[in-house]
Order: structure tokens, then sequence, then C-alpha cells
């Protein structure tokens, strides 16, 4: 009899813990949900605005008028932009003056802004993480100064011409690693000292801003884990994860709800908070886009301050651009019925 009491009276104990525990939770993201509304991030990657004006692109209102594509997507509460930066790129585009006038111009419309470094002079993602051309010879100790310099001077440079810059992204889809071999992530000590010397480089000059790490496919739990858990392991150091998304059309909500375990584990597991960097789907299914953004905007926002925002990727970018056709304009220069999830 006594001993079934303590039984019991453990079990009720347990219960009651766990029960505290959710409240105190809920309590939380509810807390976190108050100030939120003013800080989420709708965003936007608007990388190849700049390129596609200078090939005469235009972008249009509902009344079609010509309208600065960054005053339409204001228009549409996107209050965050994303914007690439590349080492030596062909044509400049995405280089260090490209992604200042695109700043200013963010900046001029009350818009917040992420830098994204890919430590590349082209595209870096799981497919594709090259040294720069001019760092192609470097061993892993320049490397790491590399990294550092690179970082440091753009950010100076861009805080010398008056921006101020609230989140940077060091590296871009780094499933793989970046600054292939050298920190590929079948060398992760090297891998998380690459990222720290980015790391360090951002706090030197925006101390304030939160340094993202960022992975593919969000919605594969079990690689995101096993890639910050070997970060963690190797003593990278990072303040928020960035994740990418692009489900297909017939199966979004399945992809989304894995999406959704993969944040919550990350917030109880590294006690950090989430973006959702990128996502996107076909320009021609703008009414499944919207649901599912609609929906994953949702999911973010459910993890009260833990929950950074949402941006999706290249919206301005016309069906076909460049071979891209997961953006949200139409072949009239209009943005879609999919951004309208943002409001």
């Amino acid at each position: 009899m006594a001993q079934h009491f303590i039984t019991t009276t453990g079990d009720y104990m347990r219960t009651t813990i766990r029960v505290m525990r959710t409240l105190a939770l809920t309590a939380g993201l509810l807390t976190g949900a108050i100030s939120q509304a003013a800080t989420f991030a709708n965003g936007a990657d608007v990388g190849w605005v700049t390129q596609q004006e200078s090939s005469h692109y235009s972008w249009y209102n509902g009344s079609g008028v010509k309208t600065d594509p960054f005053v339409l997507l204001k228009n549409l509460n996107i209050n965050a932009v994303r914007l690439r930066v590349w080492v030596n790129p062909s044509g400049g585009w995405c280089d260090g003056k490209d992604v200042l006038y695109k700043a200013q111009r963010a900046k001029a419309q009350g818009q917040r802004i992420m830098v994204d470094f890919h430590y590349s002079d082209t595209w870096a993602d799981p497919g594709h993480q090259t040294k720069p051309a001019a760092w192609s010879n470097h061993g892993i100790s320049q490397l790491y100064t590399d990294v550092y310099s690179h970082t440091t001077g753009i950010l100076n440079y861009l805080k010398s011409n008056g921006i101020t810059v609230d989140w940077v992204q060091v590296g871009n889809e780094i499933n793989g690693g970046m600054l292939w071999p050298e920190g590929s992530t079948s060398n992760f000590s090297q891998l998380a000292q690459l990222i720290n010397s980015g790391y360090n480089g951002v706090k030197a000059v925006y101390p304030n801003a939160p340094v993202i790490v960022h992975v593919a496919n969000g919605y594969d739990g079990a690689k995101v884990q096993w890639f910050f858990d070997s970060l963690r392991n190797n003593g990278g150091k990072f303040d928020m994860v960035g994740l990418s998304h692009y489900p297909p059309a017939n199966n979004w909500s399945s992809y989304n709800s894995q999406l959704d375990q993969t944040m919550h584990n990350i917030v109880n597991r590294y006690n950090k908070p989430v973006v959702i960097s990128e996502v996107g789907m076909d320009w021609t299914q703008a009414a499944t886009a919207k649901a599912m953004l609609t929906d994953v905007i949702a999911k973010v926002k459910f993890l009260g301050s833990y929950g950074a925002g949402v941006f999706y990727w290249e919206p301005e970018a016309y069906p076909g651009w460049q071979g891209y056709t997961l953006g949200a304009t139409d072949s009239g220069g209009k943005f879609t019925a999919a951004m309208s999830a943002f409001q």
C-alpha cells in the first residue's frame, strides 16, 4: 500500500512538472508572440533585381503602373530583404557595390537587411561550394583570414555608407560545407573554424547582428540535426539557424509538417531562433504557393520569439529568368497572389 502510494505520488509529481513546463513554454511563446508582431521578418531575397533591371525588365502595380519593385514589395508587407554577396563575380552582380545599391533602396523603404555571404565568385549551394578564384591556391590558415577579411570588408563598406545590417549569413546552404575541399563537412573542425572566422568578422562590425548558419532541405530533420550537432561539437558559433524550403506543389502540406518538426527540434536542442532563409514554389501555382506560404508563416510565428521570419527567394524573378521558375512574378511583371500570404 505504501509502495503504491509512493509510486502514485511520484507519477503525480512527474505529471505536474510536465504540465508546469508546458505552461511555462506556452507563456514564453505567448510573450514572444506579443513582441514578434513588430519584429517578424516578412522577407524577400531580391539579389537579381538590378541585373533584371539592366536587361530592361520592369514591374507593375495592380493598375498596370510601372513601379519600383522595392515599393511594390513594401506594399505587400515585405519589411526585410536578403542580399547575397559574391567575392569577384562576373559582371559585378552581387559584389559590394551592387549590394550597397540594393541595400540603399531597401533602406529607403524602411526594410531591414540580411546579408548572405556565399564566399564564392558565383552560386554556393549543396552542390557547389567553389573557392573564389583569388583564394584558389590558399591553404586553410589563409582561408580563415580570407573569410574574416572579406566579411569585415563588405560589412564595413556598407556601414560606412549608412547601412544597418540586421542579420548576416555566414555561408549559403552549406549542408556539405563551404570553400571546398578545405571546408568540406569531411573536415568539420576546419569548417567550424571557417564559420567562426565569419562569425567573428560580423561581430567586429555589427556586434548586435545575429549570425545565421544556413542549410538546405529544412524538411530533412535528421540531416539538419547531424549538421548542427557536428557544428556544435566542433566549437562552431552561430546565433540563428537558417533553412531553405522548396516543397512540391502536390505535397506541400507533408513537407511543411516535416519542416515544423525540424524547427521545433532546433529550438529545443540548440535554444536558437529559426529563420526560413529561402522559400519558393513554381510561379504558375500561385494559389497553392499562397496556401503553402501562409502555413509556413503561421508555423514560424508559432515559435514566438524563436521564429525570426520567412524570406521568399527571388519573388521578383520573371518567369524563366536564368532558367528559374519559382519566383512570384507573372509574365506581365506583376507579383502573383502567392505574395499576398505576407499581408
